[in-house]
């Protein structure tokens, strides 16, 4: 039966029925058919050996590897870190243990944003959203009996200050005994997307995008292994961006930083294969299995057509996932497993690098070591137990799948094309263009969530009037941040404090004359100055941003 003839039967069914036609959408508000056949694909102008190919062939629509998941899984990774550096470290031992084969060390808001833990803008805050971290004393406890080059990475939210963590994690490397070569640190180090989603910037947005490109500099001509920057879209998607924006608001972020980096004379083809990307994965399955095909086929287009790069890996991009926190609710909060699971397999069937998992009580407070556990486990049984890995790209070719991968492509392609006219992304980040469409999109859905149009079960249907939440939360010993102090101002009274100014001399000229500033960072580590001190120095050079100051 043709497709013109069905649409007919269907429309005759629902006129016999007295009722109109539903019109289904995807949370992108892309407009969906039925069903799908061949000939939406050729309606699209879609060409199988230019879009689609094989598995590790350009585009990379199907995956970056030949073999993908047959060869090896995806990095397991668990977003980890909490209180003091002690706790942290017991935490990430036990972790290990359970078969995670990455770290990823999540820092309290003091340290990202620069502030030592005896700062009055610091009180209450320190240990409660990550681990506490002044000096390098502090990575010493973190990962005191766990050689850096133990698991596969360890990965760090560092944005505002990710040239400073380059330098304690090089330095701990020495303490340990490593050479750079032997272990892989990978810096989040995005901080456009931090004027956007996460507020967590210090510097104005100029100075600080300089200041993320010396991480990157400095890696491609010294520690190739590192990874010195993941450009984050999954930010921006947990403020409200859709599908179509996470991909267009991640690659223009990426062209800023690659432009930047060119701009010092660095070959693309040297420090493209270090980037990675980081994209987030809500409820909507199809939609997102077809993002990540969608970014993929993107990446290695901008970057073969752009920016002439010629190594397979730089177009091939590694694509790291967390699951999707926005998803989850306080009430029923078991149900967040069910959640949890269907995002990470959306992540697995889009062919994603890297994938940590969201644990179900998150929503409540930080994870419980049970919770932590359990969103491991995840993991592990939709590798070992359900034969998704033994097929590489399962979906490939797919008539729904491929048309939705089409038209997130031509929609952010669109965008993209908006936030250049804007003069590209760090002006659109300034001029608020960004923060405008994630605004609207984040309203819809809010205003379609408390209407009942948008499902969300325990939350607006199938309640549960007297629930008892019988989840047992874990909370930060309230004792925590009076020791960190203590060790701090033990550190500064114990350290050679001639030294220290010595160091952070060195840093503010080297820094006015243009300098990389990682060798001079390297330096302050290593005299354990605090990423306080060392942030004061580059503050007066460079100021220090006041929020919506911009675009207000």
């Amino acid at each position: 039966m043709k497709n013109d003839e069905w649409e007919k039967l269907v429309d005759i069914d629902y006129k016999t029925r007295g009722r109109r036609k539903p019109i289904y959408y995807s949370n992108s508000k892309i407009e969906l058919g039925d069903e799908y056949d061949q000939g939406d694909l050729l309606k699209a102008g879609f060409d199988p050996a230019r879009d689609l190919g094989l598995p590790g062939q350009f585009p990379y629509t199907r995956g970056i590897y030949p073999a993908m998941y047959r060869a090896d899984f995806w990095i397991m990774g668990q977003y980890s870190g909490f209180g003091n550096p002690e706790a942290t470290n017991e935490r990430f031992k036990y972790l290990l243990s359970k078969g995670q084969t990455a770290l990823a060390l999540a820092l309290d808001l003091p340290t990202q944003l620069g502030i030592e833990s005896d700062d009055e803008l610091a009180d209450g805050e320190v240990g409660k959203a990550g681990v506490a971290i002044n000096s390098l004393m502090d990575m010493e406890e973190i990962f005191n009996g766990i050689s850096l080059n133990q698991p596969r990475q360890i990965f760090t939210t560092a944005n505002a200050i990710g040239p400073i963590m380059l330098a304690l994690f090089l330095v701990l490397g020495e303490k340990q005994g490593l050479d750079p070569s032997q272990y892989t640190v990978v810096l989040q180090n995005d901080v456009l997307k931090e004027f956007v989603a996460r507020g967590a910037y210090i510097f104005p947005p100029s100075p600080s995008l300089k200041f993320s490109i010396d991480a990157v500099e400095c890696c491609t001509l010294h520690y190739p292994r590192f990874k010195p920057i993941v450009v984050c879209g999954s930010h921006m998607r947990q403020g409200g961006a859709t599908a179509d924006q996470e991909i267009a608001f991640t690659l223009s972020n990426a062209r800023a930083y690659i432009d930047e980096a060119v701009s010092r004379g660095l070959d693309v083809d040297e420090f493209a294969p270090s980037m990675e990307c980081q994209l987030s994965v809500p409820m909507d399955l199809f939609e997102e299995i077809g993002k990540y095909r969608a970014f993929r086929r993107m990446w290695a287009r901008l970057l073969r057509d752009r920016y002439h790069a010629k190594k397979p890996e730089s177009l091939r991009c590694f694509i790291r996932v967390y699951t999707t926190g926005y998803t989850m609710t306080a009430q029923q909060p078991l149900n967040n497993i069910v959640r949890v699971t269907i995002e990470c397999l959306a992540a697995i069937l889009g062919g994603a690098q890297s994938l940590s998992a969201n644990a179900m009580d998150e929503v409540l407070s930080l994870p419980t070591q049970e919770a932590a556990h359990v969103a491991l486990m995840t993991q592990h049984i939709l590798a070992h137990e359900t034969g998704i890995p033994n097929v590489v790209d399962p979906l490939g070719g797919s008539y729904y799948i491929e048309s939705l991968t089409n038209e997130l492509e031509t929609r952010a392609l669109k965008l993209m094309d908006e936030i250049s006219q804007k003069g590209g992304a760090q002006k659109a980040i300034e001029d608020g263009f960004y923060q405008t469409l994630i605004r609207k999109a984040a309203a819809e859905y809010q205003q379609e969530s408390e209407k009942g149009e948008r499902v969300i079960v325990g939350l607006n249907r199938f309640k549960e009037e007297k629930e008892k939440i019988k989840i047992e939360c874990f909370k930060v010993d309230e004792g925590v941040q009076k020791r960190v102090i203590q060790k701090l101002h033990r550190l500064k009274s114990e350290r050679d404090n001639e030294k220290v100014e010595r160091c952070l001399t060195r840093l503010d000229q080297d820094v006015r004359l243009g300098k990389n500033s990682v060798p001079a960072l390297i330096d302050c580590v290593r005299a354990y100055v605090t990423i306080g001190e060392m942030c004061q120095v580059l503050g007066k050079i460079w100021g220090v941003y006041q929020e919506g100051a911009a675009w207000i």
